[in-house]
């Protein structure tokens, strides 16, 4: 492998770990605060933190300029498929409606914002004040960046081999 694809892998295996981290951080939160409520667990929250944390690991191993790095590539397309499922999982549970969707309110704003601890009937997201909102989005996002960019790697390694 040509150094220029060494710099571009070893940069995408930051950005691979940049975003597992991120949204290994914000799902926890949120399975934090339903534990907290003694509630039961969305699974596909479950599954996206797993997910999360096999990237991080794997990022942290395969991050190194090594030659095992670049031999890792069905890895990196494994990968690559797992986090588009934990994608296409979240988004269906809010679909086109983000932040207005029932399952928003009813479940990721009313436990982040701790609207649990409250004894109140949730109507929509202004009873909850938005809470959460911006972090719901910035797994989904996150979550789809880091899919990319493992196949992004993937690619990459398969084109300079």
């Amino acid at each position: 492998m040509s150094a220029v694809a060494r710099t571009l892998h070893v940069l995408l295996r930051i950005g691979e770990f940049a975003s597992s981290v991120i949204v290994l951080g914000l799902v926890s939160r949120v399975l934090y605060m339903v534990g907290q409520a003694n509630a039961s667990t969305d699974s596909r929250l479950i599954y996206t933190t797993v997910i999360a944390s096999i990237s991080t690991i794997f990022s942290i191993i395969f991050g190194l300029p090594l030659l095992y790095s670049f031999i890792a590539f069905p890895m990196d397309f494994i990968l690559f498929i797992l986090w588009l499922v934990a994608f296409c999982l979240m988004e269906t549970l809010t679909g086109i409606h983000t932040c207005n969707a029932f399952w928003y309110w009813n479940y990721w704003g009313f436990y982040w914002g701790g609207i649990w601890r409250r004894n109140i009937v949730v109507h929509g997201p202004a009873d909850i004040g938005w809470a959460g909102c911006s972090s719901w989005k910035s797994v989904l996002a996150f979550s789809f960046i880091v899919s990319m960019t493992y196949l992004l790697s993937a690619c990459l390694v398969c084109l300079n081999s």
